[in-house]
């Protein structure tokens, strides 16, 4: 009561309404803290705001000084409202997604060596996230030890050479609608590989906990349905970038369901062991653009080596004027610098629940677009299928959001 009615005299004061009585000197002194504070916090809102996380304290001087009042609560960080930017911004990074799998597509069936394409994309990715690096963590590569060099060594291996080279070869033996599906099992592996290191708390008994559960179900069980039942195929319309061999293509489709199937399984599970390693890189050196850009460097070199190996002939690695390079470039500027700009800009407003809704755009998207784009197929069955593995992603994600609050 005695700071409520120090905060009235002081209102009072501040508005020049009503002359306040006159105070005793411990009085004042309490009043000058109180307001004090209450104008520190409103500084640090402000500054918040601003576009720099470096603000010169100089600034948090001068805005405290002509800061009225506010009664805000320290304790709790202030939420920036985007309005529709943070929608639109998630909507943008699943059509980066939903090009660079249709992009691709196109480029391996034309015949292009897919180590050749992951090395040239994750060194033109490197090469467009060093310029935010320099820009927001500028002096921070200075921190970069060797234990924290060894780490992000391991995670362009791991999050980056294993996880992609099985998805490409993937949809190399699959279709683009059918190998998108699997990308929205990441959260299902990553909830798994939580469990059995025990890094999440599970209970069965709660409703949150019989949520997550069902949701892995509707999950399996369309992708399964998704591999098993075709139905009737359902032609909308006519691609228009017409396949000399798509009869051959589809007969290879056909044959090779299987083993593609296994290897997007294969890469959705080292895409969830990477973010186990991600969580321990960023605690070793916690300046993500870094990190990212030394994960792309490494990652490139590492995928040319294998590449290498593999087949030395170099024409496999020549680059021309040709749908191949577009595909780099997009992947690299738009698929992996932009998209990862987007995500940390969403995750620092909305939380990192937030960017996983918006994954089964990229279904839709690639559905679509591939079927009107490149002439794939779509049948009853993937259409079912593909709206239970959507129904079951976002029964899991808002059971997840509803048992563990974000961080």
């Amino acid at each position: 009561m005695h700071a409520v009615g120090l905060l009235q005299q002081s209102r009072c004061v501040y508005q020049g309404n009503t002359r306040a009585p006159s105070p005793t000197e411990r009085e004042i002194i309490e009043l000058h803290d109180y307001q004090a504070r209450i104008r520190s916090n409103c500084a640090d809102y402000l500054i918040s705001l601003l576009p720099s996380a470096h603000t010169p304290l100089t600034n948090k001087v001068q805005l405290a000084r002509h800061c009225p009042p506010m009664d805000i609560d320290a304790d709790k960080q202030p939420v920036t409202k985007s309005g529709w930017r943070t929608p639109a911004s998630m909507v943008l990074v699943q059509l980066f997604n939903t090009g660079m799998i249709l992009l691709s597509k196109v480029s391996i069936g034309d015949g292009m060596f897919i180590f050749a394409l992951l090395a040239y994309r994750s060194l033109f990715g490197a090469a467009f996230i060093l310029p935010l690096a320099l820009l927001f963590e500028r002096g921070k590569w200075r921190e970069m030890g060797w234990c924290a060099m060894g780490w992000i060594f391991f995670n362009g291996f791991i999050g980056y050479v294993v996880p992609m080279s099985l998805y490409f070869y993937g949809l190399r033996d699959t279709t683009s609608s059918y190998a998108v599906i699997f990308l929205n099992m990441i959260p299902l592996f990553s909830f798994a590989l939580s469990l059995i290191f025990r890094l999440e708390t599970f209970r069965i008994l709660s409703i949150a906990g019989s949520l997550k559960i069902v949701g892995v179900l509707l999950s399996v069980g369309g992708t399964m349905l998704i591999s098993l039942y075709k139905g009737k195929t359902l032609h909308l319309w006519n691609p228009i970038l017409e396949h000399h061999h798509k009869e051959q293509q589809t007969a290879e489709v056909a044959s090779n369901q299987l083993r593609g199937t296994i290897l997007l399984l294969g890469g959705s599970f080292t895409f969830a062991c990477w973010y186990l390693i991600q969580s321990r890189v960023l605690k070793v050196y916690p300046y993500k653009y870094w990190s990212s850009m030394a994960t792309c460097l490494f990652g490139g070199f590492q995928t040319a080596i294998i590449g290498i190996i593999l087949r030395r002939d170099k024409n496999a690695w020549k680059l021309g004027w040709d749908l191949n390079l577009v595909t780099i470039l997009y992947s690299g500027a738009l698929a992996t610098a932009a998209r990862y700009c987007l995500n940390s800009w969403v995750v620092a407003r909305r939380g990192p629940s937030y960017p996983p809704m918006f994954n089964p755009l990229s279904v839709v998207f690639t559905i679509v677009l591939a079927s009107i784009f490149i002439g794939d197929d779509i049948t009853v069955g993937s259409l079912l299928g593909t709206v239970t593995v959507i129904v079951g992603l976002y029964t899991f994600l808002w059971a997840k959001s509803k048992e563990v609050p974000d961080k």
